[in-house]
């Protein structure tokens, strides 16, 4: 399942356009019980978020907003509410951002599968791999390999993984190598559902702090990052979240996205 596909079977209402990126927009318990029929029913699908940092990256990006347009999206953040809120008149129905609604579908999943665990150092695959499978005890975790290999590699990796292949497959290793990798390696052979989960495993380890709760509930969790972070995502917050809103309102004003520039901290 694709998003053009989500859109046949969700109904028009059911995808809100952000930047040219279609974005489902559906309850958590939904998304939830979507993932889990996926499974159950074996749909290969690929699965991203879009937030204001990864809308900002496909703006400038054709290739990535070109590999986005096979992936099921879901929407990650306060950025794509608010775009949502100016565009539609409404935000998401949920926020369903990776660092929690990857862990909370794991553990609602009550059939065991088995998880891939691929990317992050090793260290903090092995820790996010323990971790899980404390909190959802009746799946199978697996470390398949970290995020730091040579191109000369890939063929063993991906072939582990299509001998192990996996019900779901977490895939780590940032905004756009996440989504490109997958979709130029991964397919139906390997696994059922491929994820692209940026920092999760660095979270799920205890590596990279999360906000304290009260932050999160005020939808201020990237102040939170850019606080512990600031030389690495100054550019990602500080300038990309304003260009992003900018695009945002373009898009508004105009019915398209602004053309590709140089967007500040792509890539990172």
């Amino acid at each position: 399942m694709n998003m053009h596909s989500a859109h046949a079977a969700f109904g028009v209402d059911s995808l809100k356009t952000i930047l040219g990126i279609p974005v489902l927009a559906i309850r958590w318990d939904d998304a939830i019980a979507l993932l889990t029929r996926l499974i159950a029913e074996r749909r290969f699908t690929k699965i991203s978020f879009l937030n204001a940092h990864n809308a900002n990256i496909a703006s400038v990006d054709p290739v990535f907003a070109e590999a986005l347009d096979d992936f099921l999206i879901l929407p990650d953040g306060v950025g794509v509410d608010m775009a949502a809120k100016l565009l539609y008149g409404a935000p998401f129905p949920d926020n369903l951002n990776g660092t929690d609604f990857v862990p909370a579908f794991l553990q609602a999943s009550t059939r065991p599968l088995t998880v891939g665990l691929l990317g992050a150092t090793r260290v903090n695959a092995e820790a996010a791999s323990t971790r899980l499978a404390a909190l959802a005890v009746q799946h199978r975790f697996v470390v398949i390999h970290d995020g730091y290999f040579p191109p000369a590699d890939e063929p063993a990796i991906i072939d582990r993984i299509a001998r192990l292949h996996p019900d779901v497959l977490l895939v780590a290793m940032g905004v756009p190598r996440q989504e490109l990798w997958i979709a130029r390696h991964i397919d139906a052979r390997h696994c059922t559902l491929p994820i692209a989960v940026g920092a999760l495993l660095d979270f799920l380890s205890g590596t990279v702090p999360r906000a304290p709760l009260w932050m999160r509930r005020l939808r201020l969790e990237w102040l939170f990052r850019l606080w512990i972070e600031p030389g690495r995502l100054w550019r990602r917050y500080v300038v990309g979240n304003p260009v992003f809103l900018l695009r945002v309102v373009r898009q508004k004003l105009f019915g398209k996205p602004e053309p590709a520039e140089a967007t500040p901290g792509a890539g990172h």
